[in-house]
């Protein structure tokens, strides 16, 4: 959920004509996105998890002389159905690490300042609106 969804929220619950039906809608759909939310994250970190000890046992096996050391993190590249299906693919994403790898320095050396607005929040209207119930 985006700033401006939780500024419109606000907006809506302070408004003078409040109905109950309205405040409890509302409150039951943040509680289905926080719920989606924590779903989403701890999906994302057993996939982060699984791939960083893919990594670390890929580096280990090298580091033991292992005569196939790519064998962890093939495999769980391959689960997510994450390898290179062809050269040209391997060649595309090649290009692209290099290409990301050029940019990182450049993303931490100039990132740029944040306009904070008078009370020290800044604001954000990204995304896609909500709409309230009236």
């Amino acid at each position: 959920m985006t700033r401006s969804e939780f500024d419109d929220i606000r907006a809506h619950i302070t408004a003078e004509a409040r109905h109950a039906a309205d405040l409890l809608q509302i409150a039951s759909e943040l509680l289905d996105d926080l719920e989606q939310a924590r779903v989403r994250e701890a999906t994302l970190r057993s996939y982060y998890l699984s791939l960083l000890t893919a990594a670390r046992a890929t580096v280990a096996a090298s580091n033991a002389g292992d005569p196939a050391p790519m064998t962890f993190l093939v495999h769980e590249l391959d689960k997510h159905g994450q390898l290179p299906a062809d050269d040209a693919e391997a060649r595309r994403i090649l290009s692209d690490a290099k290409t990301a790898q050029s940019l990182i320095p450049l993303l931490e050396d100039e990132a740029p300042a944040r306009r904070s607005r008078p009370n020290g929040r800044s604001r954000s209207c990204v995304g896609v609106s909500r709409t309230l119930p009236r």
